[in-house]
Parts: structure tokens; sequence; C-alpha cells
């Protein structure tokens, strides 16, 4: 269903009274509408695009687990969505951390080791994307939520908020950090022909229209 911050409160009352009801076509609106800003709010959390797919459908999976709480009252229903992504992917992570820990402790395969090596030096051959990288890697993860949700999706404060479960000053104050640490970690080097403005421009936010 296309919706937009303009609607009438009665159709997001009736979109969510049919999620609550277990209606599947319902659903299927709601994947249609939001599947795109999850998957892109996915992988601002994780920089790899094969695991924001998986993200994306354990979202949605979640979501028909905890329709139930969906309240009848409210608006546009992308911030419990993304609220929901976030939690999933922090779920991720865990687990890739002992999946990786685990791994550690087997004896070490030198050829597979040797290839992807080779795949990390490539990598790092683009100065730029090493850059943007490195810069997100310096900000804590509520930091870089908060980053996602506001300036890369385009969320209040308040809508960042709701989709994290947190009050909006610690929204604020999230955000600033966050930004003050990009600006000094994107700073230009001496010697280096790239531009503030380059770097800028790597990270910058791809808009999505808030529904």
């Amino acid at each position: 269903m296309e919706t937009n911050q303009g609607e009438p409160a009665a159709q997001w009352r009736r979109l969510r009274v049919r999620i609550r009801g277990s209606d599947p076509d319902a659903f299927g609106e709601l994947f249609d509408a939001y599947a795109r800003a999850v998957y892109n709010h996915a992988y601002r959390l994780t920089g790899d695009w094969p695991t924001a797919e998986d993200i994306v459908s354990l979202t949605f999976l979640e979501a028909w687990r905890l329709r139930g709480r969906v309240e009848v009252d409210g608006g546009s229903l992308r911030p419990w969505l993304l609220g929901i992504a976030t939690n999933v992917t922090r779920n991720q992570r865990r687990a890739a951390r002992r999946h990786a820990a685990a791994m550690a402790r087997l004896p070490r395969d030198e050829s597979v080791a040797d290839f992807a090596d080779e795949v990390a030096r490539r990598m790092d051959d683009e100065e730029q994307l090493a850059v943007v990288r490195a810069a997100l890697a310096k900000l804590r993860r509520a930091e870089r939520e908060v980053l996602a949700l506001c300036v890369w999706s385009g969320h209040s404060y308040e809508g960042a908020a709701a989709a994290l479960g947190i009050p909006v000053g610690t929204v604020r104050s999230r955000l600033s950090r966050a930004r003050a640490k990009l600006a000094k970690a994107l700073e230009p080097r001496k010697g280096r022909g790239q531009t503030r403005g380059d770097r800028t421009n790597a990270v910058g936010p791809i808009k999505e229209g808030i529904r």
C-alpha cells in the first residue's frame, strides 16, 4: 500500500488493525512499502549487501511474530520496522562474533587464508572506500544507528527515538557525537589528492521518502 505523510490517520489505523488481525495481504502491502527502506537501513548498519538481504527477511518474520503488539492508533509503521531491523542486526552481529570465535579455534587452512588476504588487499587498494569504512568503524554502534536513521533514512529525531526506544534527547546527543567523529575522521590529510568534499560525498545519504 502506497502511503505518505499527508494521509488521514484513519488509513493508518485500518492498516494497523489488519496487521493485528494477521491479514497476510496487509503484510504484503507493508513489505512492498518498506522493504527497500529496511534493506538500505540494514546495509548502512552492516556495510554488507548479502547480510542486509538476510536482515530484511528476518525483520519481516519478526514483525509477523510481533504483530499483536502493534498499537491500533498511530502513524507510519516505518519506525517500528526499522527498530526491529536494528535489533535483528544486533543479534546478527552477536551470532557472527560467536561464529568467528569458533572458527578461530579451528586449524587454519593456509590456502584459503591466502586467497582471503588477497581479496582484502584488493579492496584496500580502493582508498576512498577504506577511508569511509575506517571512519564509520570509529563510531559506537549506538551512534551509527542514529546516523543511519536520521541522516541516511531522513527520519526526524522523534522518529528515530521511536524506532530505537530511547528519548529524543539521547538521539540528538548521539547524532551530534557521530557527526563530530566523522568530520574529524574525514579531514583531509597532507599529501593526499582527495578533498574533504570528496570524502563527504562518499558517505552522503541516499535520501528515501518517508512514509
